[in-house]
């Protein structure tokens, strides 16, 4: 059985506030225009309010300088065909190693953020992907701070017919996560889904707790990849780079996954992240629906961004 987790069509309708606030704002500028530095400097500040940060806005800036050089371009409309192919390329810059084939499993993949994110709810869907691509899934409920969370995620194991390792209320987040590691070896199973409590980056006590359940689980599974993936909140905007970087000096980040893109004009941080970073994006949320959760496609994202312009 497969599930088609998204289309290029939902893409599209889901970064639409985005494509508005970012290419509809330079195709309106370049209409009928000279392309020249005052021109420019206007793209440059659109580029920047809508998120895609100063870092990945100076160099796409710079880029249209040298081709417009190169391929003598003249016409302000002209930059709206190389402003696509640049942030392809951005995107395109650290492929997502998101595949759990392995020869060695299980693999593991410690699911962290801040709270409200939708880590639970990302665990769930990447569980269902998994599950129905043929993969034996275990889901270690490791947030043991709110009941509410091994409540959720229990629902989404049990709905998407995987086995779930869940402690009450109030247990050692590491506890539990040494028991599924085990358990996870026990029944063979490909890949290992951790999912933890929300935390605040800012907190230390809270890091270093994940930073234990990184080395209980390597206790257990000595052999086994593990790999931290970072779920950010596509509304946040550039607040999404400081976590990046806090948490990965924490535990590392393997990889990143997108959620709440849709109905946010703040789309254009996946640039950022891009430029900034040098993480992948595995997958991106696109709704709250099972078949919203999307294998992250950096020409086609950079397509549907620039669909309208």
């Amino acid at each position: 059985m497969t599930i088609m987790f998204g289309t290029f069509e939902k893409l599209k309708k889901s970064l639409s506030k985005t494509t508005n606030r970012l290419m509809g704002q330079i195709s309106q500028v370049v209409r009928r225009r000279k392309l020249d530095d005052d021109l420019l400097d206007e793209i440059e500040e659109i580029l920047i309010e809508a998120d895609v940060g100063v870092s990945a806005t100076m160099y796409l800036i710079e880029r249209l300088k040298e081709t417009a050089r190169e391929r003598k371009l003249t016409e302000g409309e002209e930059v709206l065909a190389v402003l696509k192919e640049e942030i392809a390329t951005i995107l395109s810059r650290h492929p997502s190693a998101a595949s759990i084939e392995n020869n060695i499993s299980p693999v593991v993949w410690l699911i962290v953020g801040v709270n409200g994110v939708g880590k639970t709810t990302t665990i769930g869907k990447l569980a269902t992907l998994f599950a129905h691509e043929g993969k034996k899934v275990i889901i270690a409920a490791c947030d043991t701070f709110r009941a509410a969370a091994i409540d959720q995620i229990a629902i989404w194991a049990e709905r998407s017919n995987v086995d779930i390792i869940k402690s009450q209320e109030g247990a050692d987040p590491a506890s539990v996560a040494f028991d599924a590691a085990k358990a996870a070896a026990a029944r063979s199973a490909d890949i290992l889904l951790v999912d933890t409590a929300g935390r605040l980056h800012t907190k230390a006590n809270l890091m270093e707790e994940l930073k234990k359940i990184r080395r209980v689980i390597t206790k257990a599974l000595p052999e086994a990849p593990i790999y931290s993936k970072l779920i950010i909140d596509g509304s946040t905007g550039q607040n999404a780079i400081s976590q990046v970087k806090v948490f990965t000096d924490a535990v590392g980040c393997d990889g990143i996954i997108v959620t709440k893109l849709d109905g946010t004009a703040k789309g254009g941080v996946m640039i950022a992240v891009a430029q900034e970073l040098e993480v992948p994006v595995d997958f991106i949320g696109l709704g709250e629906g099972i078949d919203d959760l999307q294998r992250f496609d950096p020409k086609q994202f950079a397509e549907a961004l620039c669909s309208d312009a």
